[in-house]
């Protein structure tokens, strides 16, 4: 029987495809060229993708035999999953891939609002020695206040508490242990320190963090968004660290990305970077194998035997 055809339309580590390549017909194609994906979707009986390619349902009016559509990564922000469903296309992904990655990133962020890092090293590189401006706190025995307590969260609290931070968190749909406080939203906004969000962009999620939100923090907390961006109303944001009603914040994520030239990102008080929560060799690498694993199990009854089982 011919070898299954999968295609691959964002780059993926070599070396995590080298078992997807020994068993099915592997083409890549540009994600971003639409016409080349609806064509090679039309002969696809499997396909792969991270971030970039947008899987919509253009994309799969052109895919008559696929099977299974694999996310090397968390979210599946750009999968029509409905259109898929419809279709009796499954979706998968890899939930466990970048929880180490995000997690430590979310730590450094804090971290370095905590010391000025980022506008002390702006500072010195304008070729300025100014010390003072940029006395930090410490983290231990302050409060730490955590969004969403899924896996990603699990591991800040982990790693937070080992600074001698006080844990807060809050998720209605999570149960907390390890010395972890749960607690209503309200309260752990007012008490902490440090906000950081780690939950999903859902209608529910969508905009929690707008300007009534803000204005309950206190004025020298600082807010981590290393989730979705969406999650918090940028422009509530931009006005609370204007109007000195939050010390600081540290955004990966963004309500449209790339983001547009904005005010916001150009805040002394705001440190910005593009999305790379899960740009870790190590997350990408078991991001890609778990997806591949994933479409092996779904395309096992086309591959053919291998010699050992025949």
């Amino acid at each position: 029987m011919p070898a299954p055809i999968v295609i691959v339309s964002d780059v993926l580590p070599d070396d995590a495809v080298v078992q997807l390549k020994a068993l099915c017909d592997v083409r890549q194609v540009d994600g971003h060229d639409r016409p080349a994906l609806f064509a090679a979707l039309s002969e696809a009986d499997a396909l792969i993708v991270r971030s970039g390619t947008r899987v919509d349902a253009e994309a799969l009016g052109h895919a008559h035999r696929l099977r299974v559509v694999a996310r090397a990564g968390v979210g599946l922000d750009n999968v029509d999953t409905s259109s898929a469903a419809a279709r009796g296309i499954t979706v998968v992904n890899a939930p466990d891939s970048n929880t180490v990655s995000v997690a430590e990133l979310t730590v450094g962020l804090i971290l370095a609002l905590a010391r000025h890092v980022h506008t002390a090293a702006r500072s010195l590189e304008r070729g300025e020695w100014r010390r003072s401006d940029f006395t930090g706190v410490e983290l231990a025995g302050r409060t730490a206040g955590i969004i969403g307590y899924g896996r990603v969260g699990r591991q800040v609290a982990r790693r937070l508490a080992a600074f001698d931070m006080r844990i807060l968190v809050h998720d209605p749909y999570a149960g907390t242990a390890d010395g972890v406080l749960s607690v209503e939203l309200d309260e752990l906004l007012a008490t902490s320190d440090v906000v950081t969000l780690h939950l999903p962009k859902t209608p529910e999620t969508a905009g929690l963090i707008g300007a009534r939100e803000l204005a309950s923090m206190r004025p020298t907390a600082h807010l981590v968004n290393a989730a979705r961006g969406g999650i918090v109303d940028e422009a509530a944001l931009e006005h609370a660290l204007r109007e000195g009603h939050l010390a600081g914040a540290a955004l990966d994520v963004f309500s449209t990305e790339p983001p547009p030239p904005a005010p916001l990102l150009g805040l002394p008080n705001v440190l910005a970077i593009p999305h790379l929560g899960a740009s870790t060799h190590d997350a990408q690498i078991r991001a890609a194998r778990e997806a591949v694993r994933e479409v092996l199990a779904v395309l096992a009854p086309l591959l053919a035997p291998t010699p050992a089982a025949a």
